[in-house]
């Protein structure tokens, strides 16, 4: 199935600083901050949410197509794309702007501070569903205006989809919210984003459950649930052969969600395979830097669950 991907494209520059924060920030004097942090080691990784889920989908073999708004410093980006055989058909360049930029300095006990510029996300909403042909889709971290838009344009189109606000989600009222879950056909939250959709809300889990054909919350550590027709199904962690970079994992399991939907599998085996993804991920740093084969992959699975996934 052609799956539409709209989300961000961002670079993530991922920088260390070889001290700690506490050490030079003075908590008497933090109505006057001013502190430079020097960060010898730097390195600039390709992320967003769409670019993450993409790759994640051609690794399982899917076909990813992106839906994205970057700047005019995208040629590295779009260079990776063709590298890749990722198609960028639907992938808007925004003159006069920059591509989403994240700048992360962390310290040496991992805590972090982050600027995130939105850049070219800000025009997302300018790209159109109805031109992609899709299949199925996946509503990602994104521009809100684009978010609110794709969500719309996808149900008038007739293909189902998954609302994954992401870090997205503070943007939007608990009616936002309703609206974008009557829309949709699937939502994915992680424990902490399940948690302020039902504040916002006032809906428990099992409500807004209710109103989809799943619900897919994750834990991280604790593995993750779907909830599906009345049912949850808990779905287990796979371990990591090493637990080098979070960063991306939700993006992988989402991906390994999308495959599962899209080849018609059950929700456990699609539940597990996301899994499986994530474990992959999670053992190399930045979000698209693990290059498993799908042999690589379906005898990471049997590994796990005593079976092969395809």
């Amino acid at each position: 199935m052609r799956t539409l991907i709209c989300g961000s494209l961002a670079f993530d520059n991922i920088m260390v600083f070889p001290d700690r924060f506490k050490n030079h920030i003075l908590p008497e004097q933090i109505h006057i901050l001013n502190v430079a942090f020097l960060v010898p080691e730097m390195r600039r990784e390709f992320g967003g949410c769409a670019g993450n889920i993409a790759y994640n989908l051609m690794l399982l073999g899917g076909d990813a197509q992106i839906m994205a708004t970057v700047g005019d410093d995208a040629a590295p980006y779009l260079a990776r794309l063709d590298q890749l055989a990722l198609s960028r058909q639907h992938v808007r360049q925004v003159p006069g702007s920059f591509t989403a930029q994240a700048f992360i300095t962390t310290d040496l006990d991992d805590n972090q501070i982050t600027a995130f510029h939105p850049g070219a996300m800000s025009f997302s909403h300018l790209n159109k569903v109805a031109e992609a042909g899709a299949q199925l889709g996946i509503v990602a971290p994104d521009g809100r205006d684009g978010m609110l838009q794709h969500a719309r344009d996808f149900a008038a189109a007739g293909v189902p989809f998954i609302f994954d606000p992401g870090q997205g989600l503070p943007m939007f009222s608990g009616d936002d919210l309703l609206d974008f879950i009557g829309l949709a056909d699937y939502a994915c939250f992680n424990d902490y984003e399940a948690k302020l959709a039902c504040d916002r809300t006032g809906r428990s889990l099992e409500q807004l459950a209710g109103e989809l054909k799943a619900l897919i919350v994750t834990r991280g550590g604790e593995g993750s649930e779907i909830y599906v027709g009345g049912q949850r199904h808990a779905i287990p962690c796979v371990e990591a052969d090493q637990v080098v970079d979070p960063t991306g994992c939700g993006d992988a399991y989402r991906a390994g969600l999308l495959y599962g939907i899209a080849q018609g599998y059950d929700w456990e085996k699609t539940g597990r395979l996301a899994a499986v993804m994530g474990a992959i991920k999670i053992a190399h740093r930045g979000g698209q830097n693990h290059q498993p084969s799908r042999e690589e992959i379906a005898a990471r699975y049997q590994r796990a669950f005593g079976a092969l996934p395809w």
